[in-house]
């Protein structure tokens, strides 16, 4: 079992910046691939960006790559999301979700942190 707790959101200017946080307990965070999504209200929730255990395999999807990027710290249990070029299109709920099983199937999710880019 693993708790997942997001922070970092807020509101932002279009071509602003944020930092979002995802603290994971226990001891088996840098066993786990984990990932991020985002659910924008009347949207279907959407994969935003996975990282392997090791801090490889790094995925992006197509709607953020080369602005977001995907870090995690293994020695503090934290994943991380820098986010650049905020767009008010990126105005969403993002989640943090752990993959015990690298299957990029997600077993654990946070409880989301509000992310709003006014344009």
């Amino acid at each position: 079992q693993v708790q997942l707790v997001e922070s970092g959101g807020g509101l932002v200017q279009a071509g602003g910046s944020l930092r979002l946080s995802c603290a994971a307990s226990g001891r088996s965070f840098s066993r786990y691939g984990m990932g991020w999504f985002r659910q924008a209200p009347g949207k279907e929730r959407e994969f935003v960006t996975y990282i392997a255990w090791s801090g490889g395999g790094i995925y992006y999807a197509d709607s953020v790559k080369g602005r977001f990027t995907i870090s995690r710290d293994n020695a503090k249990n934290t994943l991380y999301l820098q986010m650049n070029s905020l767009k008010p299109e990126d105005t969403a709920v993002y989640y943090c979700a752990a993959d015990p099983s690298s299957s990029r199937r997600f077993d654990y999710w946070g409880q989301g942190t509000q992310v709003t880019v006014s344009s």
